[in-house]
């Protein structure tokens, strides 16, 4: 039985809140106040708390459930109160958001989840709006999460919205799923790819080639079904697998790994060559990329220009032997101050990180469509830059975290036009299916690779080589 799913004995003292809602709380309230990454701080603040493991699995249910499903149980808080959500105090909001995850989506006993979601809101709230939470949830807990469900899907006003209700996606990113899909020819499976954005991920590991051996890994979980370097974690704390092997087995989705796999194998490396890691932050694939120049007699480059995240791709360099230069420069400038330098180029461009929802549950929530464009420009620079950075004949792995099509297929596009004659697209189908373990299914264009959560159990990575002709 889960940490979620644990019936609970009433608590006899007064103004007590549990630990695990407490340490939940704490990382909802500063994803809404401070823009924090609920994946980095939530463990921390659980080791700050000292959680043994089922208040952990607890808290890390509360935290998560309630970040996904932030959507729909905003229109049920909307309809138990009477008022608009954007109405409410975002703190008392906030009790309330984890208070409906608790109603509606656990098995945790109803006067737990009300008393101590009370006593959290008399903390952060007023005396009003204390008992307002209370009145709040009392009406929420009178109804089945089955009710809920009928009731806020009828009040949709067209398909779209009634997914976006029901998966707990912002409107314009189901639109956004559907057309990528669309291009696929496979729009029927939007449903799945919403689902899996709410189905907590596996732990996915990488053992860095060259530097482990299968006697490391040994025990430790099952093969990547496609990623020759990855495995899915059987169990256990990954932080300490990574601390034992100083960083050579590593947290990465093996999505990431086809990325930074489809560049150094997608033909035989000539010793010497010069790879550059463009946007390297925060540092897993920069790793994955060295391991492997290491290994064929080529040298390795990262660039990040935020110093926070240059700091962490360095930290995630001291697993490879080797020095790895770590430059701190302006992506979009590459082709005037290192023309002509790289063999190869990884441009995992900045990006919505809409294929990455079912580890970053808030993000679906940042984002609006008015980032898109701005990142658009910012991709189109960058893509500029780095084929303006290509040796005659080198190789750039154009890399986005996100399916929206305005972020891949349409910037590659528009590259490829600009660069017509000097810059050709490479069957990056058929390299990512060489290297894999076994096929992928996939659609769409063979000059990229669109991966996803409902069909390969990975981040909706979108892959696409260019080489720029000798």
């Amino acid at each position: 039985m889960s940490g979620a799913d644990r019936p609970e004995r009433p608590r006899a003292q007064s103004g007590f809140v549990q630990p695990a809602r407490r340490v939940a709380y704490e990382v909802i309230a500063a994803v809404r106040e401070s823009d924090a990454y609920a994946n980095l701080l939530l463990p921390t603040r659980i080791k700050r708390a000292a959680l043994n493991t089922a208040d952990a699995a607890l808290a890390t249910e509360l935290t998560y459930g309630t970040l996904r499903m932030q959507g729909f149980y905003d229109r049920v808080i909307s309809e138990a109160a009477g008022r608009p959500v954007s109405a409410i105090d975002p703190a008392i909001l906030d009790v309330l958001r984890l208070g409906a995850h608790q109603l509606l989506a656990t098995r945790v006993a109803t006067h737990a989840a009300v008393n101590e979601s009370v006593e959290q809101a008399r903390q952060v709230g007023s005396r009003a709006a204390t008992g307002f939470c209370n009145g709040v949830l009392r009406t929420i807990s009178r109804t089945s999460a089955e009710e809920w469900r009928e009731r806020i899907l009828a009040q949709s006003t067209s398909a779209d919205d009634r997914l976006a209700a029901e998966y707990s996606h912002p409107a314009w990113v189901v639109r956004a799923f559907r057309q990528s899909l669309k291009a696929e020819g496979r729009e029927s499976e939007l449903e799945e790819l919403l689902a899996a954005d709410n189905a907590p991920p596996r732990v996915n590991m990488v053992a860095l080639p060259g530097l482990t051996t299968a006697e490391d890994t040994a025990g430790l979980g099952v093969p990547d079904a496609f990623s020759p370097t990855g495995f899915v974690l059987a169990g256990g704390d990954p932080v300490h697998i990574m601390n034992d092997h100083e960083g050579r087995i590593r947290v990465q989705d093996e999505g990431s790994q086809l990325a930074a796999l489809a560049l150094s194998r997608a033909r035989p490396v000539q010793a010497g060559e010069r790879w550059l890691d463009l946007c390297a932050g925060p540092g897993g694939k920069a790793a994955l990329l060295a391991a492997e120049a290491i290994a064929a007699g080529a040298e390795l480059v990262a660039n990040e220009l935020v110093p926070a995240r240059a700091t962490l791709v360095r930290k995630a360099l001291q697993a490879v032997p080797a020095a790895v230069p770590v430059w701190e420069q302006d992506g979009t400038a590459f082709a005037d101050t290192h023309p002509d330098s790289f063999d190869r180029i990884l441009l995992d461009a900045p990006c919505t990180g809409l294929g990455a929802l079912r580890r970053r549950p808030e993000a679906r929530w940042r984002k609006q469509p008015r980032d898109v464009a701005e990142l658009s420009d910012l991709q189109s620079g960058l893509i500029e830059a780095a084929l303006g950075a290509l040796k005659p004949g080198g190789i750039l792995a154009y890399v986005t975290c996100s399916p929206h099509t305005a972020e891949t297929r349409g910037i590659v596009a528009t590259a490829l036009k600009k660069w017509a004659g000097r810059v050709t697209a490479l069957d990056t189908a058929a390299v990512v299916q060489g290297l894999s373990r076994s096929p992928l299914d996939l659609a769409g264009p063979e000059t990229s690779v669109q991966l996803w959560p409902h069909r390969h159990g990975t981040d909706a990575m979108f892959i696409t080589l260019l080489e720029r002709t000798a």
